[in-house]
């Protein structure tokens, strides 16, 4: 049996081939240049030549990508972009087209730029990622495939994006408190999810079932596999994203709290701050809010001390070393010896989850089990 897992964040796209009866640490594995960061490279090939640009494809995350169409367009050259490549700028066409410069074409349109260099957009290309096993000679025979990336949602033009996120947020925990439940099979992903439903719209050739997942709650579960993490029955988790700072208090019931900022306006003591008093239940979501992040909630009224343990909170995520040299002693995750594949596990965690033919071997496998077989005995 083999589970594809990707998770996709900024810097890196992060690649694990889960194979029944094989310990996880002997999955394949590939730590990659994130999408945006492919498209930011050929955004900025075409600006080294002088070329005019079409973006085609499906909205994918924006950032490096973003900053390389603006730069193409500083620099005095053409960028045109189909609405829903357009909208990995910004939801708002109007504002893509006023601000940015864009000249968003119809499909249709497209056929007349045939002069153009065109770049497609798409945070999951699975094409790619079979070519990249099959190099190695590691044929594909997939029975799910799990990809995480972070979705923002469509905020109507009336509603602040912070505040949508985390109102999202808050509605999935208060409808099913797990993490996840951040996850949903392909045909669930809801309608405002817009980057979740262009990964379903790449991923439209497999005949597996397709889980897609938000990457810090991923990242969060899988940090929950650590075996000093998982010891515990009550936690304090933080995923330290490229851009996104989210954190969870975990607990029997599940979430007894969460909020969310962005990792460029908050240093160590400005971290340290928060994580304590969403662990002493004193951290609101407007405190949060007005300092320009997404906000926070607390849920389950009795604190978590932080203070009588060997480590008081756990850290995971590209930019956790944020928190060395932090006051509250933080425990780096590591499950199965490996950081950059805490997201992929995670994901695996939630396929075993949402589809319930893969559970058996994916929860015994994470337990510890699968171990019995070599790798040159496992097909592929």
């Amino acid at each position: 049996m083999q589970v594809l897992t990707v998770d996709i964040g900024t810097g890196t796209q992060d690649i694990y081939l889960f194979r029944s009866g094989l310990s996880l640490e002997n999955g394949y594995k590939i730590v990659a240049p994130s999408p945006t960061m492919l498209i930011r490279r050929q955004i900025q090939n075409a600006t080294r030549r002088g070329e005019a640009l079409l973006l085609t494809g499906v909205t994918m995350g924006g950032g490096p990508c973003h900053w390389a169409a603006e730069a193409h367009l500083r620099a005095g050259y053409k960028l045109f972009a189909t609405p829903e490549a357009a909208r990995t700028f910004n939801d708002d066409l109007e504002w893509v087209r006023r601000e940015m410069g864009v000249e968003v074409v119809s499909e249709d349109e497209t056929v007349k730029l045939d002069h153009v260099r065109h770049i497609k957009l798409l945070d999951f290309d699975f094409d790619a990622i079979a070519r990249a096993f099959i190099a190695f000679e590691v044929n594909l025979n997939l029975q799910a495939v799990a990809v995480a990336v972070f979705d923002h949602g469509a905020a109507p033009p009336d509603i602040s994006d912070r505040q949508f996120r985390f109102d999202y947020l808050m509605a999935r925990i208060q409808s099913e408190n797990r993490l996840s439940a951040f996850a949903y099979l392909s045909s669930d992903v809801p309608s405002i999810m817009t980057r979740m439903q262009a990964v379903v719209k790449s991923a439209a050739g497999l005949d597996c079932p397709l889980l897609v997942m938000d990457t810090a709650p991923a990242a969060v579960l899988g940090a929950t596999l650590d075996p000093h993490v998982a010891a515990r029955s009550r936690v304090l988790i933080t995923n330290i994203g490229n851009f996104h700072t989210l954190a969870f208090r975990l607990g029997p019931a599940g979430i007894e709290g969460v909020f969310e900022h962005h990792t460029g306006l908050i240093d160590l003591p400005h971290l340290d701050a928060l994580l304590q008093a969403l662990a002493d239940g004193s951290l609101t979501h407007q405190e949060v809010f007005d300092d320009n992040g997404h906000g926070a909630m607390i849920l389950h009224p009795e604190p978590l001390p932080l203070t009588e343990d060997d480590f008081g909170t756990v850290v995971t995520g590209p930019r956790r070393s944020m928190m060395r040299g932090s006051r509250l002693r933080p425990h780096f995750a590591v499950p199965y010896g490996d950081m950059m594949l805490t997201g992929c596990f995670g994901l695996l965690a939630s396929v075993a989850e949402h589809v319930q033919e893969l559970a058996g071997p994916i929860r015994a496998t994470l337990a510890g089990a699968g171990a019995e077989s070599a790798p040159w005995d496992v097909e592929g």
